[in-house]
């Protein structure tokens, strides 16, 4: 419990020298995640029943052979791309956000260190200390946010892309 209580002080004190823009760093990386998450989920839990149900109904077809039974099946392999596909961009998005806002809180930063070299002059360094912090802390978390998710997302799509092709060999067309 103690160990936690130190943590969330670490995190505490990061945000306090980082500025109020690391709440929206914060914010943008836990949808962020969330949705990643929500991704993998999918991808590995659910998509395999729809998978099955999508072969089952190929396999129960009498007619594979057709062109009306190559549109049938370019249908299903359709519906089952756009189910896979779905909120990727939103996750794309969000990680080419998350170095934008940390750039927000550089701007912020420099304008707090601009304030104290206008109230005390520009002789005062350790003044101008907490306002440069302010300005690098949130660049750094935005970029290292964006890393994660373009690790992970990165990922994420080449896992996507190979079930596509593996449900499309999955379906013969004779």
């Amino acid at each position: 419990m103690l160990y936690l209580i130190g943590l969330w002080e670490s995190v505490r004190d990061f945000i306090a020298t980082g500025g109020d823009v690391l709440y929206v760093v914060a914010l943008v990386l836990f949808i962020m995640w969330v949705l990643m998450i929500e991704r993998f989920w999918f991808v590995l839990y659910v998509f395999p029943k729809v998978r099955a149900d999508i072969i089952a109904r190929w396999d129960a077809r009498a007619d594979t052979t057709s062109w009306y039974a190559h549109r049938v099946r370019d249908g299903w392999i359709s519906k089952a791309a756009t189910l896979l596909d779905e909120r990727m961009i939103l996750i794309k998005t969000l990680v080419a956000v998350c170095p934008l806002v940390g750039l927000l809180g550089t701007v912020t930063g420099m304008i707090a260190v601009f304030e104290i070299m206008a109230a005390t002059g520009a002789g005062n360094p350790r003044m101008m200390a907490s306002g440069i912090s302010m300005a690098t802390i949130p660049t750094m978390a935005g970029m290292v946010a964006a890393l994660s998710g373009i690790f992970v997302s990165s990922r994420l799509e080449g896992k996507i892309k190979t079930i596509k092709a593996d449900l499309i060999d999955s379906l013969p067309h004779h």
